[in-house]
C-alpha cells in the first residue's frame, strides 16, 4: 500500500483560480516610476514654455527688436545644436541596453513568474478569515499566538506560532470545534510540531503550532473514472503474472522449447504458446494463493481504516513475474485523524497478508512431507531456499537435510505461494518512502527518523543486501512511485505508545531475516541447497 505519486497516477490536490492574480508589489513599483516619470516630463514642458513666453515678449518691446531678433537667431541656433547632439546621444544609449532597461525585463519576468504561479497553485487561505480566526479562535486559554508564518508545500496555508496554554490534546480538540462554528466546513486544523523549536515545551514534549488550509485543498480528491480502468487493468495484468508464476512451478514438466526461451537470454524466437495451455489447470492454485495473500492485504487496510473513518481508494496491483504481484498502492482518500490511526492502518495489511502467507508456507511444508501428497508436488531449485535466511531456516528444519542438499526439492505449490506472499510483505514493509513500512515509521518515530531510515534502506537494496536479485527492480519501484513521505496527520504530534513501537521493531527485525540471502559458507553448513564452487 502507498501514495501515488508522480509516476504512478498522482491525483494532484489543486485548485485553479479563474480570476488573475494580484501582487501589488511589482506594479506599485512601475505604477510609481511612472509617476515620477510623467511629473519629470510635465517640469521639462513648463521650463520650455516660459522660455517661449520671454521671447513672445518681444514685440512689446519694439526698441529692442533688432536686438532681439539677434538674441533669438543665436539661441535657435545654439539649441538646434544641442537637439543634434542629444539627438546623438540618444541614438547612442538605445544601442547599448541600460541597466534600467535590464532591471526592467527583470521585473516583467518577476511579475510573469508570481502570475504562473498564483495561477497554478492552489487556493490560498483568505487573508480575512485569518484575522478573525486569530481574533476570535485563539486566546489567553488556549493558545496566544505570537507570529505567522506560510504552511503547506506550496505556502498555501498559515502556520501560528506560539505559546500553548493548557494539555495539547484538549486545546487540539477545542480549537477544532470552535473553527467549525466560525468557519464551518471551509478550514481543516493541524497540530504539528513547532518548527526550528529552540527546546521542548515546558509541560512536557515538543512545542506545537498549528497549521490551517482549505479543506479542498488539504483533502484529497475523489477517485476518478479513469483511475478505475487503470486499477482494472493493473488487476488483469496481475492475474497475468500470478498465472505464469504458477506455470513457472512446473518447470520440469514443461516443454524443452518452453524451458530454453524463458531461461536462455540468447532464445530470441519465441515458442508456441498452444503448448503452455494445458499446464494452466495446475497452476491455478499457486495463482489462487498469490492472489489471496494480495487481496488478504488489502482487506486488512480497509478493516484498520473503517472503525476511524479514514476513507481508501482503490487498490492499484503492480504485477511481477517472479513474485506474481509486488504488491498494491493503495491511496488515502481523507486526512488521518492521528499518528495512531496511520501506524494501525499501515500495519494491518502486512500483517493480514503475512498471516495468510505464513499459514500456506506451514501447510505447504507439512504436505511435502506427506507421502500422500506426493501426486501434487512440484520441484524446484533448491537454491529458491538460499533467497530467505528465515524461511530457508524453517524450511530446512521441516523438510530435513537429506531433502534439502539436493539439485532439485520437491515441495507442494503451497509453500511457492507463500513463499512469494511472505517476500512481498516483507518488501512493503521496508521502512522508506510512502511503503507501509515506512508509514509506519514515520507515524511512530516521526518523519526526521523516516528520513534515517529510508538512506540505510536505499543503500542496503543498491548493495544487493536485502532481496537478491529483486533488490535493484525493487529499489528503482520505490525511487520512481513510492519515494514521497505522506501527509501529515491532523494531530501529528501525540506520540502512539510504547507497544506499537515496539511491534513496529520486532516487524522490520524480522523483515531483514526474510529480505536477507543465505551466504554460502552457512548453506553449505546446513545443507540448504547445492552450492557451486569454482
Amino acid at each position: 500500500m502507498g501514495t501515488l505519486t508522480s509516476c504512478s497516477f498522482s491525483t494532484m490536490n489543486l485548485r485553479f483560480r479563474i480570476h488573475p492574480p494580484k501582487i501589488s508589489y511589482n506594479f506599485n513599483q512601475n505604477i510609481h516610476m511612472k509617476k515620477m516619470y510623467k511629473r519629470n516630463l510635465g517640469r521639462l514642458i513648463i521650463r520650455c514654455s516660459s522660455s517661449g513666453g520671454g521671447g513672445n515678449g518681444n514685440s512689446n518691446n519694439n526698441n529692442n527688436g533688432s536686438n532681439s531678433d539677434g538674441k533669438l537667431e543665436k539661441d535657435s541656433s545654439s539649441s538646434s545644436n544641442l537637439a543634434t547632439v542629444t539627438e546623438e546621444n540618444t541614438e547612442e544609449r538605445n544601442d547599448k541596453p541600460t541597466i534600467s532597461t535590464i532591471e526592467s525585463t527583470y521585473n516583467n519576468f518577476q511579475v510573469d513568474s508570481f502570475k504562473l504561479m498564483e495561477l497554478l497553485g492552489p487556493e490560498k487561505v483568505d487573508p480575512s478569515d485569518v484575522k478573525i480566526i486569530k481574533d476570535k479562535l485563539f486566546g489567553y486559554s488556549t493558545f496566544w499566538v505570537i507570529r505567522e508564518e506560510p504552511f503547506g508545500d506550496f505556502a498555501e496555508g498559515i502556520l501560528f506560532l506560539g505559546n500553548l496554554r493548557g494539555k495539547r490534546e484538549d486545546v487540539f480538540a477545542k480549537l477544532q470545534s470552535q473553527l467549525s462554528e466560525i468557519m464551518g466546513d471551509k478550514y481543516n486544523l493541524f497540530m504539528v510540531e513547532e518548527p526550528n523549536s529552540e527546546g521542548p515545551d515546558p509541560r512536557g514534549g515538543p512545542r506545537v503550532s498549528f497549521g490551517m488550509l482549505r479543506k479542498e485543498v488539504s483533502e484529497p480528491s475523489p477517485t476518478t473514472l479513469w483511475q478505475y480502468v487503470i486499477a482494472f487493468l493493473l488487476f488483469l495484468l496481475t492475474i497475468g503474472s500470478s498465472v505464469e508464476l504458477g506455470i513457472a512451478s512446473q518447470i520440469t514438466r514443461l516443454p524443452p522449447e518452453v524451458v530454453k526461451y524463458f531461461t536462455d537470454p540468447n532464445a530470441i524466437e519465441p515458442p508456441d504458446m498452444q503448448l503452455l495451455v494445458p499446464f494452466v489447470d495446475s497452476a491455478l492454485p499457486l495463482a489462487y494463493g498469490v492472489l489471496g495473500v494480495q487481496l488478504f492485504h488489502e482487506i486488512g487496510h480497509f478493516l484498520a481504516a473503517f472503525p476511524r473513518n479514514v476513507k481508501l481508494s482503490i487498490p492499484y496491483f503492480i504485477p511481477n513475474i517472479t513474485l506474481g504481484s509486488f504488491g498494491a498502492i493503495t491511496q488515502f482518500k481523507s486526512i488521518l485523524p492521528d499518528r495512531k490511526a496511520k501506524v494501525d492502518i499501515s500495519l494491518a495489511g502486512p500483517f493480514a497478508g503475512a498471516a495468510l502467507s505464513s499459514s500456506m508456507f506451514a501447510v505447504g511444508l507439512l504436505l511435502s512431507s506427506n507421502p500422500a501428497a506426493t501426486g501434487d508436488l512440484v520441484q524446484v531449485p533448491s537454491t529458491l531456499f538460499q533467497g530467505s535466511l528465515l524461511l530457508g531456516l524453517i524450511s530446512r528444519a521441516t523438510l530435513g537435510y537429506g531433502t534439502m542438499h539436493g539439485a532439485l526439492v520437491s515441495i507442494h505449490p503451497l509453500v511457492i505461494a507463500g513463499w512469494c506472499g511472505l517476500t512481498t510483505s516483507a518488501f512493503n514493509m521496508l521502512p522508506v518512502g510512502c511503503l507501509d513500512g515506512g508509514r509506519a515509521v514515520q507515524g511512530a518515530f516521526g518523519k526526521g527518523s523516516l528520513i534515517g531510515f529510508g538512506l540505510a534502506t536505499y543503500s542496503l537494496l543498491g548493495l544487493g543486501v536485502l532481496g537478491g536479485p529483486l533488490s535493484l527492480p525493487w529499489g528503482l519501484y520505490v525511487l520512481i512511485c513510492q519515494r514521497t513521505p505522506e501527509k501529515p496527520c491532523l494531530n501529528d504530534v501525540t506520540e502512539v505508545g510504547t507497544w506499537r513501537k515496539a511491534a513496529l521493531g520486532v516487524a522490520i527485525f524480522l523483515v531483514l531475516l526474510t529480505l536477507l540471502p543465505v551466504w554460502d559458507e552457512l548453506a553449505e553448513e546446513l545443507g540448504i541447497g547445492l552450492v557451486t564452487t569454482f
